[in-house]
């Protein structure tokens, strides 16, 4: 990685404006990106990303446009990306796990003027096609291509590299949420995310341009695309991992001497089941911190995480819409058990009951939040305003506050279980569930019950080579939670379903148990 970086640029031209043709002339040697076998320096991303802008001129992209991005983690989704913002276009990610009718939604709900798909993925955005109702134009990297389709290098070899005359952005993007409730929702910020807000993230987290960041998990998500963009505006270099392996990210940890990188939990859950002997082939001792988010992080996993790697785990919670609402440091990890941490920089909380009030400390209540990061639904005033009261914004996530100001997620609101009136909230039964060393993976819900309405039920998956029955796991809740909390029946299954961002599919877990009984609470 020692790569001359020619920081002097010359006194007789003009200093440009846009951060990435800046870095271009003040750090052009310098590695920005890393992927595989192939990588880029500040001065090669900036004259590809240019092209990447005037070819999207050329197709008829303008500023506020969108441009749907449909790519696994790779050079060209940053070079697309950087483009899209001297441009000052909406980059649309895309999940590359959508089945086509799921992808022709959010290529109709957003309007999309272009739509760019990877050389894996051009079969599926094809399918997509016959469901879209506008037209778009479509672009294929790499590879062959159906009928009517443009390539991607030949469009950015009849560009130019000259920068485009306006205003670019640090990066319009917008997020569409994971549908888990309803239809997707395209989530951004029209005015992007003020300077300011932007610093103290950096200095929160302790980021530099001298780090070497690992994505790690897929770019299509925004806090994994979020920590990457961060690094590249800074001018640090970014080693991109196409498809997540526990082994190779390792590899390319001691390869590249990472010093941080963002993991939804399933991920660090990998990382720590990585055989001893592997890890100790390989010297991971440049990494810093390990960011979490996207879904909480069980304490046991958190305890083995610091046992392999050092206190190094920093962790956020938030969604798509409000990104970061706490920030849990590493020196309280382990502290503060089951926390995610105080307010973020710029975060406003309020935790109301459901007549409005606020309520005390200890006491359950909706999270309400209010902050500059804020983010609007795409086209979706009533869904915007649905989510707001007097300026502040609810996903329906359930918390408490101690005394010291940390916060304490209990659950969604959707997943309350109300049993003979009184209600539960399972995030609380699981994380109990999570400590049991037999236990891997834990769903609990409610189920339907003649007497109760609902009752409790776990449904849990256990490490491998590890047993434990429904009557002990019933009596550790016991032991750790009052009697109507504790699980009345249990099942187990190898594996429970989630997400790619690690969330539980709850919807799909209960269908089975609530299927002819003609309601759902």
């Amino acid at each position: 990685m020692n790569v001359p970086d020619n920081t002097t640029p010359s006194t007789t031209q003009a200093m440009p404006t846009d951060i990435y043709s800046i870095h271009a002339t003040m750090r052009p040697n310098k590695l920005a990106l890393v992927c595989g076998e192939r990588s880029l320096t500040y001065a090669t991303l900036n004259a590809r990303a240019n092209r990447v802008a005037n070819a999207l001129r050329s197709l008829g992209v303008q500023e506020g446009d969108c441009v749907a991005v449909m790519v696994h983690n790779s050079l060209e989704g940053f070079e697309i990306g950087i483009g899209l913002s001297k441009l000052a276009a909406m980059h649309v990610p895309v999940n590359y796990r959508l089945r086509e009718h799921e992808v022709a939604y959010i290529v109709n709900d957003s309007g999309a003027k272009v739509v760019v798909a990877g050389p894996e993925l051009v079969e599926a955005v094809e399918l997509a096609r016959t469901e879209v109702k506008d037209k778009s134009l479509y672009v294929a990297i790499g590879g062959e291509a159906p009928a009517g389709w443009l390539h991607y290098e030949e469009l950015l070899e009849a560009a130019g590299e000259n920068p485009l005359a306006g205003n670019s952005t640090s990066g319009l993007a917008m997020f569409y949420t994971s549908g888990t409730t309803g239809n997707p929702k395209g989530a951004y910020r029209p005015a992007g995310v003020p300077t300011q807000d932007l610093l103290r993230i950096v200095q929160l987290f302790e980021l530099s341009e001298s780090d070497i960041h690992l994505l790690a998990g897929p770019a299509y998500h925004s806090a994994p695309s979020f920590f990457s963009s961060i690094h590249l505006l800074m001018g640090a270099t970014v080693v991109v991992l196409p498809k997540f392996d526990p082994i190779e990210a390792l590899r390319l940890i001691d390869q590249h001497k990472v010093t941080n990188t963002f993991m939804a939990p399933t991920l660090l859950q990998r990382l720590c089941d990585v055989p001893e002997e592997a890890l100790l082939a390989i010297d991971a001792s440049s990494l810093k911190s390990i960011i979490l988010g996207a879904a909480p992080c069980p304490y046991a996993l958190k305890v083995r995480a610091v046992e392999r790697f050092g206190q190094y785990l920093c962790e956020d919670s938030g969604t798509t819409e409000t990104a970061f609402v706490t920030i849990l440091r590493p020196e309280d990890q382990l502290r503060k058990p089951g926390s995610c941490g105080k307010a973020a920089p710029g975060q406003e909380i309020r935790l109301l009951d459901a007549a409005g009030n606020l309520v005390p400390d200890g006491v359950p209540g909706e999270i309400w939040t209010r902050s500059p990061w804020l983010a609007e639904y795409y086209h979706k005033p009533e869904a915007t305003a649905r989510s707001m009261r007097e300026g502040f914004f609810s996903a329906g996530d359930i918390a408490y506050r101690d005394s010291e100001g940390y916060y304490f997620i209990c659950d969604r609101k959707i997943d309350m279980i109300i049993s003979g009136g009184v209600n539960i909230y399972p995030a609380e039964i699981e994380a109990v569930l999570s400590a049991h060393p037999a236990v891997l993976d834990v769903a609990v819900i409610g189920v339907p019950d003649n007497q109760w309405g609902e009752s409790v039920k776990a449904v849990v998956a256990l490490q491998p080579g590890k047993s434990a029955s429904s009557g002990e796991l019933i009596a550790f809740c016991s032991e750790r939670l009052a009697d109507y909390k504790k699980p009345r029946t249990m099942d187990f299954v190898e594996e429970l379903p989630r997400n790619p961002a690690g969330k539980l599919l709850k919807n799909k877990i209960r269908e089975p148990y609530w299927a002819g009984t003609g309601r759902r609470i």
